[in-house]
């Protein structure tokens, strides 16, 4: 104890102790709570629906559906079109990282935003855009790929081509690329040096990519339900169809196991190559990092034009498409489409007019936003920790774990696991405005983590103890040293999740009150109606949708730092 002037200090070394230890308590039991209450609950309440009978433990349905030949094909084309789709991302995704990541050219950025707008349009949003592009009369109607499993797999990729880029990218960035200036110089070609020294040195950034990819092509709810239809239906869809259309809640609880068990391990095979990533890294930071390389029209050739014929023929052609589509009607160009966004569509398709279902789909992201980026931020600072002991880091490592769970349980799952727990006081949401932007949070969450995590795991945690030596309280600490980062991470946060809230349709789908639907809802109603009339309809709705998620995602790129990367 302290002495000044014959005067005793108080002791606060135990005070400050307790305010750190009460305030990561708190943080901690926030977003738990919130992830227990509407994830946890409901998920497990559907799941018991299936497994038990008289509140005995009854198993007799996982025999019974997997005795099905349905289930085994739905199991099969679930892995085949995720198996295909994660190959093609990669192949394709790689020459893109290094061009728009390791190379410097003008527009680089520009193109860079436009890359990552697919990853956040709504699923719906998607599928319609290639629906107009492959069926007949479309562009590319003379294919023949409309309803078959490639058109299912080019959307897919689609959809995760920016996961790949961004996540092999933000490694290659710092890769020391006199390593390969050295095989080079002792006689290897380039496909060699490359081989042996490049591609090695990206491997956990390739592996994390594409497990988290195999995860995303497992529960493309949307993409699914407007391009396969029944005959290229996976587990995802199949759980819609048994819950909705069968009632078999049963077989809908065996699925959602299935699913489970499939995400559980994707998930550990992308946490372990994220570890491995971020190690590698750090080890980048610490060495000399070279400036980006001016890309280069004789050696960077090859990458280069695939990267362009990507960028134009899979990503630029379906939205552009969509768009000349929306323009069209059965009396020629017009903006008549649009023009009847103000309506009900034909035969009164609708109950509310689609600007009114913006305006919906609108008021539901702000509020989901809002719990996705307080929940998702409280979980980073707590991932982002560096405790010493063992029992500590692996609970850190848990908590990272669960709040990824919700990317890869069916969102189908989610909401109609819902209906079922929410239903009763005190927490009776049923009618309640709310219960939609809670589900969208949900799903938003591991997104918001995965913007803001690699951020505060790259502050120096010697600077917080430094902080904390000199006097800094838990707050002031969090305030001066993770604060700036964490300002500089959350313009990417927000922006994913407003997105992904903007689209989200699984669990909206069955959530959203008949008199509130969302943008995703209308689309899909309209496209499930008779006439061209809905179907234009549908078509000006998913371009107003998809320009929404751009403008959101462009504002958020400009926000984006170089070290939030994570997926």
């Amino acid at each position: 104890m302290a002495v000044v002037t014959g005067r005793p200090l108080p002791d606060r070394t135990f005070s400050r102790g307790g305010a750190a230890a009460l305030f990561w308590v708190v943080a901690a039991a926030v977003p738990l709570v919130f992830l227990g209450t509407f994830f946890a609950w409901p998920v497990l309440t559907l799941l018991a629906r299936g497994v038990m009978t008289d509140g005995a433990l009854d198993l007799s349905g996982f025999a019974d559906v997997l005795s099905r030949d349905r289930t085994w094909r739905v199991i099969g084309m679930t892995l085949a079109q995720s198996a295909v789709g994660t190959a093609v991302a990669v192949v394709l995704g790689v020459p893109g990282a290094y061009v728009l990541y390791r190379c410097r050219f003008r527009g680089q950025g520009l193109v860079r935003a436009f890359v990552t707008v697919p990853f956040v349009l709504p699923t719906v949003v998607v599928g319609v855009a290639f629906r107009a592009l492959l069926t007949d009369g479309g562009p590319l109607g003379f294919l023949g790929l409309d309803g078959t499993f490639t058109a299912v797999v080019l959307a897919l990729v689609f959809f995760n081509y920016a996961v790949v880029v961004r996540t092999v990218g933000a490694l290659w960035s710092r890769l020391d690329p006199r390593l390969e200036q050295a095989a080079r110089a002792l006689g290897a070609g380039p496909v060699r040096a490359f081989v042996t020294v490049t591609l090695p040195a990206l491997g956990p950034a390739i592996a994390s990519a594409a497990s988290v990819v195999f995860l995303f092509c497992a529960t493309a709810f949307g993409v699914v339900m407007v391009l396969g239809g029944v005959d290229y239906g996976t587990v995802e869809t199949e759980i819609w169809v048994q819950t909705t259309q069968f009632l078999d809640l049963r077989a809908a609880a065996v699925l959602s196991v299935v699913q489970v068990a499939v995400v559980t391990l994707a998930l550990a095979a992308a946490a372990a190559s994220r570890r491995r990533q971020e190690r590698a890294l750090r080890l980048q930071t610490d060495s000399l990092v070279r400036q980006p390389l001016r890309l280069r029209p004789g050696a960077d050739l090859l990458p280069a034009v695939v990267t362009a014929a990507v960028v134009l023929g899979l990503l630029v052609t379906p939205l552009a498409g969509l768009l000349v589509r929306s323009l069209r009607t059965p009396a020629g160009w017009s903006l008549d489409n649009y023009i009847a966004l103000g309506t009900t569509g034909g035969a009164n398709a609708l109950t509310v007019t689609v600007w009114e279902a913006t305006a919906n789909s609108l008021r539901a992201a702000v509020d989901a936003t809002v719990l996705a980026v307080v929940v998702g931020t409280l979980v980073a600072l707590i991932a982002s920790r560096r405790p010493r002991g063992r029992t500590a880091k692996r609970a850190v490592g848990l908590v990272d774990a669960l709040f990824m769970l919700p990317l890869g349980v069916s969102a189908v799952t989610v909401g109609f696991g819902f209906l079922l727990t929410l239903d009763t006081p005190p927490l009776d949401l049923r009618t309640s405005p709310i219960l939609v932007p809670i589900a969208q949070a949900v799903v938003a969450i591991p997104l918001v983590v995965r913007s803001v995590l690699p951020v505060l795991r790259a502050v120096d945690p010697r600077l917080r103890q430094a902080a904390a030596t000199l006097g800094a309280t838990p707050g002031r600490v969090l305030a001066t040293v993770d604060g700036p980062f964490l300002v500089r991470a959350l313009g990417l946060a927000v922006g994913f999740a407003f997105a992904v809230s903007l689209g989200e349709f699984g669990a909206t789908s069955f959530l959203a009150r008949p008199d509130r639907p969302t943008l995703p809802v209308v689309i899909f109603r309209l496209i499930g109606r008779p006439g061209a009339e809905n179907y234009g309809i549908a078509l000006a709705a998913a371009v107003v949708l998809a320009t929404l998620t751009a403008t959101v995602m462009g504002l958020a790129e400009r926000l984006r730092t170089r070290e939030a990367t994570g997926w």
